[in-house]
């Protein structure tokens, strides 16, 4: 039996944060021949290709996209699964050597995925600077990590798991929460408050 839904957001509110997360990209980097996207596996990297489609609209090019799996590089193995995750491919087909680089992620958690893809993304040479970008930011953080783009804030409980739809994986575009005492036990420590505190809300797209 599938854990009770609740839809946050439909398929055009998403595409108007999508929108608008892309101007802000745009608009913060500047320069569109150092500007590349690398999206975090696996919703990540359908995102990031979400992202440079409407940037391409929006400015008349197309920055190169790559895809970064992060599983040997987290510190949190043990909690999240360890050797039972399936290793997926990591494919930047670009150099980072001094670009500004977005990682693009769905969720903003904990922080520890962003972490890892920090350590793996220079192994790719060294960006002139890294940048993140989230669809999501639902707060609890365990390690000192921002967002430089935030697509939602969203207060959700510890058992509750936020998940980003794209039509491409899901039929459907949107934001949904599901109530997951699972999602819980894997990724929530013991010791952590009830009301945690996410970061001031993100703006509302115009309708």
């Amino acid at each position: 039996m599938r854990e009770p839904m609740r839809e946050e957001i439909g398929a055009d509110q998403l595409h108007r944060t999508l929108k608008r997360l892309s101007h802000e990209i745009i608009e913060q980097t500047g320069d569109q021949g150092s500007l590349a996207l690398v999206g975090i596996r696996t919703r990540g990297v359908t995102l990031a290709e979400r992202l440079a489609r409407t940037i391409e609209e929006l400015a008349r090019f197309r920055p190169p996209v790559g895809a970064l799996d992060v599983t040997l590089y987290r510190d949190d193995l043990d909690r999240t699964g360890g050797a039972r995750q399936r290793l997926r491919k990591t494919d930047i087909p670009f150099s980072c050597e001094g670009k500004d680089i977005v990682l693009v992620d769905d969720v903003l958690f904990t922080g520890r995925t962003v972490r890892a893809a920090l350590a793996a993304i220079v192994n790719f040479g060294r960006p002139g600077r890294v940048l993140l970008a989230v669809a999501v930011d639902r707060g609890a953080r365990e390690l000192p990590v921002r967002a430089d783009f935030v697509g939602r804030n969203m207060d959700v409980l510890p058992d509750e798991e936020v998940q980003v739809l794209f039509e491409e994986s899901d039929g459907r575009d949107g934001i949904v929460v599901r109530d997951s005492p699972d999602f819980a036990k894997r990724h929530i420590p013991k010791n952590i408050p009830k009301n945690f505190e996410t970061h001031p809300a993100a703006p509302e797209d115009s309708p």
